[in-house]
């Protein structure tokens, strides 16, 4: 009679264990699949960084170097060979196409293919913007007009201007 208790005790006892390991290995490999599918940086998935035309070059358009100037500052941004987009919802990357970002107080460019931080001293136009309005405080700041491609990735210096201006 006890021969019958064990063995379907044995039994429940396998089937759970078997059972749990099967949980384990199945969470496991979708944790792990959800890792890549979200690692944008793998060179299979992003494009490579567009050339930069010949002759393509951003400036600020109503601003000059060591300019005194009020704040808030209306800028009017310039690109020369390129064409400002919005940016592209679904990260397709073109030559020749991007969008303007500020660097106030934050260097004179971002390396090339680096993506560009978004803070309060990098600012993004990826809506395809050509002008903004910045409250800056007063004395000296370097301001930084800096292109990137779809994805915020920099065009580096080649695609960067730099000026310093003196807010009253």
């Amino acid at each position: 009679m006890r021969k019958l208790f064990v063995i379907p005790a044995f039994l429940l006892v396998a089937m759970v264990a078997c059972n749990s390991g099967t949980e384990q290995k199945a969470n496991t490999d979708t944790t792990a699949t959800t890792e890549h599918q979200m690692d944008m940086s793998t060179p299979e998935q992003v494009a490579p960084l567009p050339a930069i035309p010949a002759g393509a070059k951003v400036y600020f358009k109503n601003v000059k170097d060591g300019q005194t100037v009020s704040s808030p500052l209306k800028l009017e941004f310039g690109v020369d060979n390129m064409t400002v987009a919005k940016k592209s919802p679904d990260g397709q990357i073109a030559e020749g196409i991007g969008h303007h970002h500020l660097l106030i107080d934050s260097g004179d460019s971002i390396p090339s293919g680096t993506v560009i931080p978004d803070d309060s001293t990098h600012i993004h136009y990826g809506g395809g913007q050509t002008e903004a309005t910045v409250n800056l405080t007063p004395g000296k700041h370097t301001l930084t007009l800096q292109f990137g491609d779809a994805i915020h990735r920099s065009y580096g210096g080649a695609l960067a201007n730099t000026i310093t201006v003196n807010v009253k």
